[in-house]
Order: C-alpha cells, then sequence, then structure tokens
C-alpha cells in the first residue's frame, strides 16, 4: 500500500521587524518539535531587507544564545510563492534560472511586529490561496496596533485602560499639544510605539520633562506611538485556541509573569535574556472567581477581534478591587521554551509537539477566502 504523503508545512521566519531574533527563536523551537512522521518542514527565512531565502533545517542555527539571535542573511537566490499553484520556487537573481522547490500545503508563520504578524503576510497567504496558521488579515492587523485594540475592544465594553495616541503628524505639527494631553492619564505612563511587540522601543515615564524623549525612543520602531495610563496589579496571561468546526475557543488556566523587584518593567531584557529575573506561575493564584473572570475575557476578546487559530491575551488584574483590564493581543505569540504561551498548553496537558500540531490542523480545516 503507498504511504501518504506528508503535509508540507512552509516555515517561515525571521522578517524585516524589530523582533528578528525572537522570531528565529521561536522557529528553532517549532521545527526540533514538529512531528515528522506527520509534517515536511520546508523552512525559509526572510532576511531583514525583505528577500524571502531558503535555509537549511537546523533548528541550532536559529537559537536565541548569550551571544545574540539568529539572523536571515540576503544571498542571491530569491524564494518566492506562485499564486493559484500553491508552489514555491527559487530564482537565481544572477542567472534567472528558476527552480522549482515543490508544493506548499499550509504556511506557517513564525514572524514577529510589522511585515508579518500585521496581517501582510496573512494577506498574501490568501492572495495566494495557501492555507496558514494564526489569525486572518483583519484580526492580525487590528491586534498589532496597540490604539486600534483599545478602540475595538473599548467600543464592545471590554475593558482596555486608558490611552493617548501620538501619530506621525500630530508629533510633527502639534508637538506642544501632544506633550499636554498625555497629562490627563497621570504618572507614570507607559510609552510604546503601536505597532512592535517583545517590550521593544517601551519607556516608563515618571516625570513630564521625560515625555518627548519616551516618544522620540518610541518612534525609532513606529511612526505611531500610544501613552498608556500604568495598570495596577499582576501581569496575567491566558492562551487561547481556536475551536474545531466552529466550536468556541479554547481557553487556558491564567499564568501569572512575576518579575523580580529589581526589574521595573517586563522588558527585552526580561522576557528573553535575564531568564533569572522573571518566574512563570501556571496557574495564576487569584481564587475561583477571578480566574473565571479572566478566561471569559480571553474568549470575549478573541472572538471580539474575530481572531482565529491561535492569540495571547494579556491583563492586569487588580485582586483587591477584582478589576480586570486587557493590556494587549498576541496573535502570534512567541514560542521559545522560556514563552508563556506553550507553557499554558503544556500545564493544560496539550504538550509542544501536540500544539504545533493542532494549529497546523487548526489551519488546514480552515477555507481561504471570505468567511
Amino acid at each position: 500500500m503507498k504511504q501518504a504523503s506528508k503535509t508540507r508545512v512552509l516555515v517561515l521566519f525571521g522578517g524585516r521587524s524589530g523582533e528578528h531574533g525572537i522570531s528565529c527563536a521561536t522557529a528553532a523551537s517549532v521545527l526540533e518539535a514538529i512531528d515528522r512522521d506527520r509534517f515536511e518542514p520546508v523552512p525559509v527565512g526572510i532576511a531583514p531587507d525583505g528577500t524571502w531565502v531558503r535555509v537549511p533545517d537546523d533548528p541550532d542555527l536559529y537559537r536565541l544564545s548569550d551571544g545574540g539571535a539568529g539572523q536571515i542573511a540576503s544571498v542571491p537566490e530569491r524564494v518566492g510563492l506562485l499564486p493559484a499553484l500553491s508552489k514555491l520556487v527559487e530564482i537565481n537573481g544572477e542567472t534567472t534560472s528558476i527552480t522549482d522547490l515543490g508544493q506548499i500545503d499550509v504556511v506557517f508563520p513564525l514572524l514577529h511586529g510589522p511585515y508579518g504578524e500585521d496581517g501582510t503576510i496573512q494577506g498574501l497567504a490568501e492572495f495566494v490561496g495557501i492555507p496558514y496558521v494564526g489569525c486572518g488579515v483583519l484580526a492580525s492587523a487590528a491586534a498589532m496596533d496597540k490604539h486600534v485594540t483599545k478602540a475595538l475592544l473599548s467600543a464592545q465594553g471590554i475593558p482596555a485602560g486608558r490611552w493617548s495616541l501620538v501619530t506621525d503628524r500630530m508629533w510633527r505639527m502639534s508637538r506642544d499639544e501632544v506633550l499636554d494631553k498625555p497629562g490627563a492619564l497621570g504618572l507614570p505612563v507607559f510609552v510604546k510605539p503601536c505597532r512592535a511587540g517583545s517590550s521593544l522601543g517601551i519607556t516608563r515615564v515618571t516625570e513630564a520633562t521625560d515625555l518627548a524623549g519616551a516618544i522620540e525612543e518610541a518612534r525609532r520602531f513606529d511612526p505611531r506611538v500610544i501613552v498608556e495610563a500604568q495598570l495596577r496589579g499582576l501581569e496575567v496571561e491566558c492562551a487561547v485556541l481556536g475551536g474545531r468546526e466552529g466550536a468556541a475557543p479554547r481557553v487556558s488556566v491564567p499564568g501569572l509573569i512575576d518579575v523580580a523587584d529589581s526589574v521595573e518593567f517586563y522588558d527585552f531584557e526580561t522576557k528573553y535574556i535575564d531568564h533569572d529575573a522573571v518566574k512563570l506561575t501556571i496557574p495564576a493564584p487569584l481564587g475561583e472567581a477571578l480566574t473565571a473572570r479572566v478566561r471569559s475575557l480571553a474568549q470575549v476578546t478573541f472572538d471580539a477581534l474575530e481572531c482565529e487559530g491561535l492569540a495571547r491575551v494579556d491583563f492586569f488584574v487588580d485582586t483587591d478591587s477584582g478589576e480586570v483590564v486587557v493590556n494587549e493581543v498576541n496573535t502570534m505569540p512567541g514560542f521559545t521554551p522560556y514563552s508563556m504561551y506553550p507553557a499554558l498548553w503544556a500545564h493544560e496537558g496539550l504538550d509542544y509537539t501536540s500544539l504545533v500540531s493542532e494549529l497546523i490542523d487548526l489551519a488546514l480545516t480552515r477555507p481561504i477566502g471570505l468567511r
């Protein structure tokens, strides 16, 4: 009897954003864990200049270490997808020769930040006609922009905190007005790039005189900046998986981010480098009522943004007042060994390999196009 062929998975990582190295680290974990009895991974890296290149199927090349993060280098051989044919091809930029790399059954876009997590790759997959893991174009774009996320959630009655938006035009044309406006939020505030993740470009501002410098720092990553009132309470995260065949999304127990007293806030260094400075506690010690409230809000938030496949919903929970506020939504959360998303599902009994398989299976059962 002829053995069924394996599902070919285009594992896409790297990218043009400041989270290039984190994306490589995520890919290292997925390539190591993917069920190779069922799936044939086809790793393709995206260099910082946007070039797609065929890369070795070797997780060790992409891990995050003390020496730095993985980096995809641009080469003359460029990879691309052919619309309607679901084919991956490689074009030599010097000789213009074309190599057929075979059929692709599903795309696993392990991209964090702009040009990947923001609906751009999702739109390309829709256009080409290949299933892909994760949220669609709308949810990916909306969740990537912190201002849009908060506006959409607030409009539906979901608590999302208080904030102020600073656009590029506002900063260039009305700087004094911009610096006065966040005063209504009180101090301290957090200044963040609207469309960046992994805590890049974030500053906690305790003095009004430091606000302009914090906005300039955020603008190094994104011309759109958000200024948020400080939220009080525990930093709690929930992992969400799309439901099968139209069923409600599945929500993990909440996990607690417990940051050492010496750390001002949960920044890039704490997340990915200084693992001794943070502890993940699963489940979070919230009590039955607050746990149920957080899980319910995670599901409501997932549906409110029309998410699919997966998302991690981050909260601040004030255990004294019982207030629960959505901080942000990540449609492609980190998958490194130190990341909360896979750890939460492992606690629920879904190990890393099974989680990767479930995400691919969800993508393959979802239709391409309007839905």
